[in-house]
């Protein structure tokens, strides 16, 4: 059975960093056309952060994490990870690894992903 497992999720204070890591287990990340992040903070839709096309590396990120997130790959360990720096209050949020293994949408919507993790919270504080 094919699981993605996060982790890396904690508490930290606004300026500060984290990496999240996800994990795919019975599958490896080649297997998987596309891969990302997504947030969901309480009473808000889930929202896309970040998302990598497997094969090219290319990747898209939220304009509002620009230039202060990193999506990134390591095939051999079969992980996705997430370096989040200058973290700001309203990054708070569940954070979600996602994937589709078939096709890589261009656009950061959540419809586009078919297989979902269980989430790792990120609570910054100001």
């Amino acid at each position: 059975q094919v699981r993605l497992v996060e982790s890396g999720g904690g508490s930290v204070q606004a300026g500060g960093s984290l990496r999240l890591s996800c994990t795919a287990s019975g599958y490896t990340i080649r297997n998987y056309a596309c891969m990302g992040w997504f947030r969901q903070a309480p009473g808000k839709e889930r929202e896309g952060v970040a998302r990598i096309y497997t094969g090219s590396g290319s990747t898209v990120y939220a304009d509002s994490v620009k230039g202060r997130f990193t999506i990134s790959q390591d095939n051999a360990k079969s992980t996705l990870y997430l370096q989040m720096n200058s973290l700001k209050p309203e990054d708070t949020a569940m954070y979600y690894c996602a994937a589709n293994s078939r096709y890589c949408s261009p656009y950061l919507l959540p419809q586009y992903m078919d297989s979902w993790g269980q989430g790792t919270q990120v609570t910054v504080s100001s």
